[in-house]
Formats: C-alpha cells, structure tokens, sequence
C-alpha cells in the first residue's frame, strides 16, 4: 500500500483543543460534533455508522425508484425479472392509501383461526404454519454449518418465545415500568386489530412470555459456544421437550423429521422449560400468545396506526427515539431484507470502486502478516500452540465488497398490490432456502450481510473476515488517505475481525471452523489470565446516560478482545507498511497522531439514555466512547505519542496494560 496521499483523513477544525487526548480521546476528537449535534427523531443513536447506512438507504432508494413500478398482480418467472420484482416489493410498501384501507383485515383470519385454537395439537400446527410465514414460533431456528463437523450444515434450535429484548426485563427491578408498558402495549396492539377482550388477553399472554422467560439462559451463558453446543438426535431432541410432538411441528412446518435427524439443541433448559408449557390449562395463555405473536410480526406491514402504536413501545418506550422512520426508510429497509443481494448487485455496479477492493487486498495483507509477527513472538504462548494459531491464521479467508456470486430470486413471487402477502411469500422462500441446504455441500461462496450494509463480520465455522463494499469509504477508509488514517480505521477493522477469530469464543475454534480444544492448558490459563484483566477493566466503566450502571466485561469481552487485539495489530501492521521508511508529518500531525484520530473519529456516536440503557443489558459492543477510549490506555504507542503522564484521565500504569495478540 503506497503512503503517498494527498490528505490526512483528519478534519482539524473538529478537534477540540479544550479536550486534551491525554484525558478523553474520544471527545477531543468528537466532542465539538456530540455538542452540536441533535440525534435525528427517529435515531436511537447517530454517529459514523448512521451516517453511512442513512447514505446507503438513499442510494437504495434511488436504485429502487429508478425503475418505474409494475401495476399490481404476481410478478414470477425469471433472474430477468428481478428489478420488477424489487420495484413491486417497495410500491407495496410505500401504497399507503391501500395499506390505510386495509387497516389490520390481512390479518384477520389468521387472528381468528389463532383465538378459535381448541387443543395443544392443534395449537403446536398453527404455530408452525405460521413460522413458516415468519410470523409467531416456540423457538429460534436456523441452519449453519456444524461447529463439530463443519464439512456439513445442521438445524439450530434457540430459546425465544418473548417480545422484550431479553429474560432480564421479565425479572430486574430497573424494567419494572417497562414491563407495565408492555403489557399496556399488547392490549393496546390487540384492540387496533380489533381482539375483544384485549385487556384479558395482553394479561395472559405476558404472564406466560414472563414464564418462558424465566427459563431463559442469560446474556453471557448465551455467547458461550461450548455451552450451546449441544448436539441431540431427533428422539434426543424429543425427549428434553416431551411435551412438544415434534414430527407433527416440523410437518406442518413444511421440514421433513429427517432434516432433524440431528440438531444442536443450544440452550436444552430453555427448551424444556417453555415446552412444559405446553400442556391443557394453559391453552387459553397460549391462544394470548400467539394472537399477540401473530399481531407484534405483523405490525409494521398493517396500517400507518397501527404500525406507529407498534413503534410507540419498540422505537420509543425501549430505545428512546420519538420518530419514526420515514416511510421510504421503512420501505428500503423491507426491500433489502427480501431481496438485498438483488439490490446489492445494483449497488455495487454504482458506488463501489474496485481500486478499493485492491487496496483492501493490500491492507488485509498486511495485518496478516502483522498477527503473524506478533504470533511468533508471543512470550505467553508454547511452540505447539503457536503452530496451530499459525495455521488457523493461514487459513482465514478474506471477502470483501461483494459476492463471487449472487443469491438467485426467481422462484420468489411478488405482487406490488398486496404488502403482508409479500412479507409472507418472502419468508417461506428464505425458509425453503435454507431448509434446502441441510444435506448439500458448505457453500463458502456464501455471504451473510448484504454489499449496501456498513458493517464487517468474522463467521467462525467458514474462518472468514468479511467486508462489505458499504463500510469502504470515509471515516473508515479512502484510498486518497495517508497509510496511518487507513489503518487507524479500516485497518483497525481488519483487525478487529481476525481479532474476533483468536478471542475468547473464536479461539475455540480451528483453522478449519471445527470446535476442538487446540490449546493446551497452561496457554489457555494464561491467555484467560490476561482476558479476566480485560473483563474486570470494563466492569469499572459506566457510560454517559447510565450513570451507576456498568459495562458487563463478561458479555463484551469477545468484542473488547477484537478491538483491543484489531489496533494493536493495526499499529504494528502500519510499521510494517513503512518497512523501516520514516512516517510523515501531515497537516502537522505524526503518522502516530493520524492512526489514533483516525481510530476515535470511527466511534463518532451520540446516544439516547433509554437506547444506553438497553444496550448495556443485551449488545456485547462496548459503548463507543470505551471502545475508543479504553483500548487507547492499553497500548503503549499511544502514551508515547502523546506523551501521557500519572494524572491524565486516559493512563494507565504499564503493569495493569493488557495485550493479549
């Protein structure tokens, strides 16, 4: 990657001199933005990575209403026909005149064939039938690859069944008045569909949610892979939910019992515990229930009312946002998530510049090479368990921008005329779809975020780093940036996500996305050694907007691992760029002064106490303000290039620094 550039990628008028970077790095270089700034009405949270998603919906939309809309009726045949078929689902949407005339009638006979349901059996096909449509479900299900054999792809079965983010609301003190909400909700919910007796039947059904809940795993037992790897036969299966007949479920599924012939059974307590549910006294629960499952899937596609009273609790009740989207918003954000590779596939062939794809190249490259060095030389770690990081580290596959190839669409009908009947029509495709990979082989070429999506992931059964084409562009990267801004952002990306492939969960896994123990023992002891000093440095930390609460180092620590590992390895891969060559001074800043502003104009991000709040209890993200600031103290280029002293805000003693890779 060449260093010549023809711009730091630093906007010095942002920087806040009466912030000094020795004491908040974060606001030095983000304050003047955070005080100037209103978070948009509709935003929980806005910062860099809004900026951009609210750039590439307008790309989207201009994607989507440069083609002219084809008058109603079902739109089938061919790939050819994608663009119509993207066109349609969008005037579906953004048809509020009929969406309004319509008011909650799409759902009516489904709302009465749930509220007639006279047995447990009866109960458990409806639900499955619905599933099929994406509406309602007992559980969480999916297909992945199988972590103990990853040449293969397997059903995951999760723990769900509620409408709150997660069991803490059902049971924590703090969420009492939510929970009062709620239950307020799903009977206000229940009269606009026009449900008698809704006040009753909100009643019944949040009880029973509080009672599945309370099987629940919680947040960090939840992102703990040994744990949730539990693999069962089909009678393995039956026999921890005996309650559940599950070859009547999976058949009115449309899933034939063969294709659970083994599945990973990830939480079994949680499981069980909503199946002992199952059973005749509570049939009238479970008619609240799924009448209210039924009602809160489909909310958003029902009329402008009702979709607003949905947003009343889920928008502004849980996150803080008084405002909903824009309609076009909403009607972008459906047509991505029916079509998004059809729509990607047009996005890249606009906004995406291929010599970014060859300088991403370059950058991976080096921050291989970078964790490659750093490997070798890691005083912590035995040769034996040195070679096989070594090879998982060889053996990482990069994707970037967009696919090799693209998901194909043409067995998918849409009618521009009928908006739930898309969304249903669209859920059984993609349940078909992946229900069809059970016994083929791992398609690698796969990816699982869209081009349009400002975001990066690592998938550890592929061992793959993914970015897409969204995330390549200012305040991440721009090709015209000097080598240090690149690899402050971007590169601290990269490294993040190959970071994520060593951490705490992603270092169970071997180069070939097998779950095994690689390790041996004494280097997993003093690899926990220095991630238990992680936890315990964010348990301390309590952000702006939630005073007296803390981070959960234990729910974060995969997250805090990836960027404390990801700019650490970015620095060292930025030296190794220059390959012994002396940095420049741009715009009077050091290469080392670029790379740390780059990192802390990334993490751009103002928030709404209640969004704070949430995000604390349920996202293993750190706040920004910690995953800029707090990583910084661990590292000791950045005391060296600001020169930090006993007393700043941001130092940290060198003995209680962690470095982990």
């Amino acid at each position: 990657m060449s260093n010549a550039a023809s711009s730091s990628g630093i906007d010095l008028t942002e920087l806040d001199p009466a912030v000094r970077p020795q004491d908040d790095l974060f606001r030095h270089v983000n304050g003047k933005w955070i005080d100037r700034t209103e978070i948009p009405g509709d935003k929980a949270r806005y910062g860099s990575f809004a900026v951009l998603a609210e750039n590439a919906e307008e790309a989207v939309r201009d994607i989507i209403t440069g083609t002219d809309a084809p008058a109603p009726g079902l739109i089938e045949g061919g790939a050819e026909a994608e663009a119509d078929k993207v066109a349609a689902l969008y005037a579906s949407f953004m048809d509020t005149s009929r969406v309004d005339f319509l008011g909650a009638e799409p759902i009516w006979d489904d709302l009465a064939r749930v509220l007639a349901v006279s047995s447990i059996p009866e109960l458990v096909r409806v639900t499955a039938e619905l599933e099929r449509q994406g509406l309602g479900g007992f559980f969480g299900m999916y297909i992945d690859n199988d972590p103990g054999d990853p040449s293969r792809y397997i059903a995951f079965v999760m723990q769900g069944g509620i409408g709150l983010p997660d069991e803490s609301y059902y049971r924590e003190e703090q969420f009492a008045g939510i929970r009062e909400q709620y239950v307020a909700h799903i009977e206000r919910m229940l009269d606009l569909v026009g449900v008698s007796e809704a006040d009753r039947l909100a009643g019944l059904a949040f009880d029973l949610e509080r009672r599945i809940a309370s099987s629940h795993w919680d947040t960090v037992a939840s992102r703990d892979i040994q744990k949730l790897y539990n693999l069962r036969t089909f009678a393995g299966l039956q026999e921890i939910t005996p309650q559940l007949d599950w070859s009547a479920y999976l058949g009115a599924m449309g899933a034939p019992e063969s294709a659970f012939a083994e599945v990973v059974a990830a939480q079994p307590e949680a499981l069980a515990g909503l199946a002992a549910l199952l059973v005749d006294e509570e049939l009238p629960a479970w008619r609240a229930w799924l009448a209210w499952a039924l009602v809160r899937g489909s909310a958003a596609l029902l009329s402008q009312e009702i979709s607003r009273a949905n947003f009343d609790f889920y928008g502004t009740a849980l996150t803080g946002a008084p405002e909903q989207r824009d309609r076009w918003r909403r009607g972008v954000s459906f047509v991505e998530g029916a079509m998004g590779e059809a729509v990607g596939r047009l996005y890249v062939e606009r906004h995406f510049d291929e010599n970014s794809k060859a300088e991403m190249d370059v950058l991976v490259g080096h921050l291989i090479e970078a964790y490659r060095d750093s490997i070798q030389q890691l005083a912590w770690m035995s040769p034996e368990t040195r070679e096989r990081a070594l090879d998982k580290l060889e053996k990482f596959t990069p994707k970037i921008g967009y696919p090799v190839k693209w998901r194909d669409y043409s067995s998918l009908a849409v009618d521009a005329g009928d908006l739930v009947g898309n969304s249903r029509r669209v859920s059984e495709f993609e349940f078909v779809r992946e229900l069809g990979k059970l016994g083929k082989p791992i398609d690698r070429d796969e990816w699982f975020m869209t081009p349009q999506t400002v975001n990066a992931y690592y998938n550890p059964g592929f061992n793959e780093i993914v970015f897409p084409a969204a995330i390549l562009q200012p305040p991440f990267f721009d090709a015209t940036w000097d080598a240090a801004t690149n690899f402050g952002a971007i590169g601290a990306v990269i490294g993040h996500e190959i970071g994520h492939g060593f951490d705490d969960q992603g270092s169970r896994y071997d180069g070939d996305g097998r779950l095994t123990d690689w390790w041996t023992e004494q280097d997993r002891s003093a690899f926990e050694e220095r991630t238990k000093a992680l936890i315990g440095q964010y348990n301390a930390l309590s952000p702006e907007g939630a005073e007296g609460q803390t981070v959960n180092g234990e729910l974060t620590i995969g997250e805090n691992i990836g960027d404390l590992s990801g700019l650490e390895i970015a620095w060292k891969a930025y030296l190794r760029a220059l390959d012994g060559a002396e940095s420049p001074v741009i715009d009077g800043l050091t290469g080392a002064e670029r790379f740390f502003l780059a990192w802390a104009q990334a993490w751009q991000q103002k928030s709404r106490p209640e969004e704070v709040v949430r995000l604390l209890t349920i996202d293993p993200h750190s706040p920004n303000e910690f995953r800029c600031n707090q990583i910084v103290r661990n590292l000791a280029p950045f005391h060296e290039a600001y020169g930090t002293k006993p007393g700043d805000e941001l130092w940290l003693d060198a003995d209680e620094r962690v470095s982990i890779w």
